[in-house]
């Protein structure tokens, strides 16, 4: 009987010694990671033989209990296979594995991707933060140092009390029922909004529940009318769904849809902010309101309303919500707390149509997973206690201040022509400039000061002549800086104008 001779130690896993230093990696690890990228890189080719434990371990100075929970881990993976004469390299049908651009010399290829995502683009860059470490008229983001943090705590301190262990569970995945019902009632006194507690689901954001939208009620290839200039995460949500999207323009009073759209263009999906538009401020009337639901009922299309920081009225009487306006119309009600609490909380809410909500109670229920319990519970406590009343009507005060310090730094210090639009309601004021003062141009040049406008044409899916402006954020930027902000922003205005 011959046998096979013993294999010698390949060169390849004796090209350096194993880092013995007690903080390396320990040497079982270490070894299996060079012998796993030896087969992967063909240094090992399939069928050969790797030496025996001893063999190895001598050669390496190790023990051979080492060599041998090396070897096991490799065949545990699959890289190598024992037989009655050893461990052979098991037969891999490999990957090509990319080279670094510095070892070939060429750039490296980029990845094939999804061609909606060709439609999604990034619209600003990073924003260098100020001495102090803030970014200043940033839109969209609350006063954050005054949110009621200490009460937050004990709130989730207590949901995490009384739930205990079971909450750290899977949950109704519709979200928590006492959350649901907090909802609903706050929204049937705050905002007019008919529904009940089955008819709301929670979701991670706004964002999720747009996205939620389109999955429910859309396919691929219909069509969906968004405001132009508008939000762009809505526009996100609808490329993603590889939705036709026809951008519609907004005017004083609203999203304008005329006869002729509804003839050349139906839609499937509509998504609109009438409350108070994103980013021009304008209120969408009672008549194009009516006519808009009117519309969609008889060409069978859902309307999105997003109510995103309507909680915020400066003048009047808080607008109602479309979604109340009249009985069963087709509008999907989206909300977040990001505006009224702070955006890292991730909560937001979704109101389906009832009929809709009992249709799609039981593909929701596969479709989403609950989670966030604790923080769940503690917003609906939040709710109910009355606390987040009382913050709503303190942020409301303060954020009136902070846009009339606003406005005032704008008469003082922007010495140019510009127009003010909305003010009414939210955490924003848009500047319209004229044309010879490239919006983009500015805001990539405040970013290195600290200060985060957003360019008015960035919200636009085809912009015109009159898309060209900043959107001035107010909400978290102390009211004493607007002076010297605008005073800044003024001189990179001129600085930008076009000859």
């Amino acid at each position: 009987m011959t046998t096979t001779p013993p294999a010698l130690v390949p060169q390849v896993l004796l090209e350096a010694p194993l880092d013995k230093h007690r903080d390396a990696a320990p040497m079982q690890r270490q070894l299996h990671h060079r012998i796993k990228e030896a087969i992967l890189d063909a240094r090992l080719a399939p069928g050969s033989r790797l030496p025996g434990s001893r063999a190895l371990a001598e050669a390496l100075s190790i023990s051979r209990n080492t060599v041998t929970a090396a070897y096991d881990l490799l065949a545990a993976e699959g890289y190598v296979q024992p037989d009655r004469q050893g461990t052979r390299v098991a037969a891999l049908s490999r990957p090509a594995r990319p080279r670094s651009a510095r070892t070939t010399g060429n750039a490296p290829s980029a990845p094939v991707i999804a061609q909606r995502l060709a439609h999604i683009k990034p619209t600003t860059q990073p924003t260098v933060p100020r001495a102090d470490g803030g970014v200043t008229l940033r839109p969209g983001v609350p006063a954050l140092s005054h949110f009621p943090l200490a009460a937050w705590r004990r709130g989730v301190d207590r949901a995490i009390r009384r739930a205990g262990p079971a909450a750290l569970g899977y949950g109704d995945p519709l979200g928590e029922p006492a959350l649901r019902a907090s909802i609903a009632r706050h929204l049937g006194v705050a905002r007019g909004v008919r529904c009940e507690p089955s008819q709301v689901i929670i979701t991670e954001g706004a964002q999720e529940a747009l996205a939620l939208c389109v999955r429910l009620l859309s396919n691929p290839g219909d069509t969906a009318w968004v405001e132009d200039p508008g939000y762009r995460g809505a526009k996100a949500a609808m490329h993603a769904g590889d939705l036709r999207i026809v951008p519609m323009r907004v005017d004083a009073d609203g999203l304008i849809a005329t006869e002729n759209d509804w003839q050349s263009q139906p839609p499937r999906l509509i998504y609109t902010t009438p409350s108070h538009q994103y980013p021009t401020g304008a209120v969408l009337t009672a008549a194009r309101r009516l006519e808009l639901i009117a519309q969609a009922q008889r060409h069978g299309a859902w309307i999105i309303e997003d109510d995103y920081d309507s909680e915020f009225r400066h003048a009047g009487e808080s607008i109602g919500a479309m979604q109340g306006l009249v009985t069963q119309a087709p509008v999907l009600y989206v909300g977040t707390f990001s505006k009224t609490m702070f955006p890292s909380l991730r909560m937001g809410f979704l109101v389906l149509p009832e009929a809709l909500a009992a249709e799609m109670q039981a593909s929701l229920e596969e479709m989403l997973r609950g989670g966030h319990r604790y923080e769940q519970l503690a917003l609906a406590e939040f709710i109910e206690s009355g606390q987040f009343s009382r913050h709503l009507g303190r942020m409301r005060r303060l954020y009136r201040d902070r846009q009339q310090a606003l406005r005032e730094a704008l008469t003082r210090h922007l010495l140019l022509p510009y127009v003010i639009e909305g003010g009414h309601c939210g955490l924003h004021l848009t500047v319209r400039l004229p044309a010879r003062y490239p919006d983009r141009k500015i805001a990539e040049a405040a970013r290195r000061y600290g200060i985060a406008p957003s360019p008015l044409s960035g919200f636009a899916l085809c912009p015109m002549a009159g898309d060209n402006g900043l959107v001035l954020g107010y909400g978290n930027t102390s009211a004493e800086l607007f002076a010297p902000l605008v005073h800044r922003l003024s001189q990179l205005i001129q600085a930008a104008e076009m000859s």
